[in-house]
């Protein structure tokens, strides 16, 4: 037993500001954050995503003026979604191989202007396919080794345009070590991989799939290849695989409603994490602070901080530029 009242009291490390900030434990810095972005097809294109307060989808020529902001306080990362137009894709999602396609001059022009910038590309067929599956179906179940193959190209692809990190969201079996395998085939030995090795089936991407247009086309449901959010074990299992392949660090998505699944990989594994606070998380506090219910710095300061504490090393957010303009301002 470590001490006892009223030798002990706890409320002492409480008393004032300057020791709450000596005795913290964890701590929130801008370099913890990497801010989703969604490209769109157009010119001086500009669109607001009605599920998803405040966010908007921005074409290429507008992006690195609607990023710079961002930048300037010091978010190390972007990553990148791109919205594919209905007739741009198909059943086979072969836009993903265009070197030309949306992602792809999204991260030319972004490293013309930020080079120093993260660029995190999403590794999945559900932007390009016409029935919204990550992967190729097939008397509509989604086959693994098929997909994996295309996943490896869409890797190289964006590779060649610039994408630091590759971000396979798909969940396939087998998808990083052959990413891996192709990226290092290629010469791309120190583009780094950072897997989505836990990812749930679950109701909180709505808005994210509104953003991308893309919550109309899904055939069925994702629930053969993204986790069961029942499970616990599994995501240990999906982790050491991933990191056996050649991840080098993993994302676990969602976020707040998954806190003891970072908690769990932080204890086992000595590998990055990162949190995606995906986008339901993010529509019920804006709403909930539009509503007057909590207060917004405060709330959003205190979502972040809670994946700190859990274990996570980077946030991935749509938060991410209010909060750098807080802790720059703090």
């Amino acid at each position: 037993m470590f001490g006892q009242f009223p030798q002990t009291r706890l409320r002492r490390n409480r008393y004032d500001d300057a020791t709450r900030r000596l005795m913290a434990e964890n701590r929130l810095s801008v370099d913890d954050l990497i801010w989703p972005v969604f490209i769109i097809e157009g010119n001086k294109n500009e669109t607001e995503i009605a599920s998803m307060p405040e966010i908007k989808r921005v074409s290429v020529d507008l992006l690195s003026r609607y990023v710079e902001p961002a930048i300037k306080l010091g978010v190390p990362a972007l990553a990148l979604f791109p919205v594919t137009a209905k007739e741009k894709r198909n059943a086979n999602g072969s836009e993903a191989l265009n070197p030309n396609n949306l992602i792809c001059r999204a991260a030319r022009e972004l490293k013309k202007q930020f080079p120093d910038t993260a660029l995190i590309g999403d590794v999945a067929l559900d932007p390009y396919t016409d029935h919204g599956h990550d992967g190729i179906l097939k008397d509509g179940y989604v086959v693994n080794d098929e997909s994996v193959e295309i996943l490896a190209e869409q890797a190289i692809n964006q590779a060649q345009a610039g994408i630091d990190f590759i971000a396979p969201s798909d969940m396939m079996d087998g998808r990083v070590g052959a990413i891996r395998q192709a990226l290092d085939n290629k010469g791309y030995i120190n583009t780094r991989i950072m897997s989505y090795a836990v990812k749930y089936a679950s109701v909180y991407y709505g808005p994210f799939r509104d953003a991308l247009e893309s919550g109309n086309l899904l055939k069925g449901d994702k629930k053969t290849y993204q986790m069961d959010p029942a499970n616990r074990e599994e995501a240990i299992r999906e982790v050491e695989l991933d990191i056996q392949e050649g991840a080098d660090s993993v994302i676990i998505k969602p976020g707040m409603p998954y806190l003891d699944i970072i908690r769990t990989i932080r204890d086992r594994f000595p590998v990055p994490i990162v949190s995606y606070q995906v986008s339901g998380e993010y529509s019920m506090l804006m709403n909930a602070i539009a509503n007057g219910f909590m207060h917004r710095e405060k709330t959003i300061m205190e979502t972040l901080l809670c994946f700190k504490r859990a274990g996570a090393n980077a946030i991935m957010t749509y938060s991410a530029l209010e909060a750098a303009k807080i802790l720059k301002t703090s």
